[in-house]
């Protein structure tokens, strides 16, 4: 496990104003309470309450590790009569220094047809 620091900053902020993501012309998730996740020199990643999720998700096979964040499990997003596989991804169990973005998750912009801010 390693400690942000200011050689590898992290930032948990709320995020103001709605979030959405769509999948199909389907909301698949709709929230005011995502959080932004600021981390070194990436840009910033929107994690959404799981609550907050009306798409179903199923969790794939795909696992990987941060050694920031701790280990990632993935999900297949289901909407309608789509299916995005591997679109989302979730820090179940966080390392102390994220542990904001427990029972959150964040979506891949390129596995769903838009996250709208705003």
């Amino acid at each position: 496990m390693k400690l942000p620091g200011p050689d590898h900053p992290i930032a948990i902020l709320p995020q103001p104003g709605l979030v959405r993501v769509i999948v199909e012309g389907t909301v698949a998730a709709e929230t005011r309470a995502a959080l932004s996740l600021q981390e070194a020199g990436y840009l910033p990643v929107l994690y959404i309450p799981r609550a907050d999720v009306l798409g179903a998700v199923r969790r794939s096979a795909r696992r990987s590790h941060c050694p920031y964040k701790g280990d990632a499990s993935y999900f297949d997003l289901v909407v309608g009569g789509s299916e995005r596989a591997d679109a989302a991804w979730s820090y179940e169990d966080p390392f102390p220094a994220v542990a904001a973005i427990r029972g959150h998750l964040a979506f891949y912009p390129g596995r769903v047809d838009a996250i709208e801010q705003g």
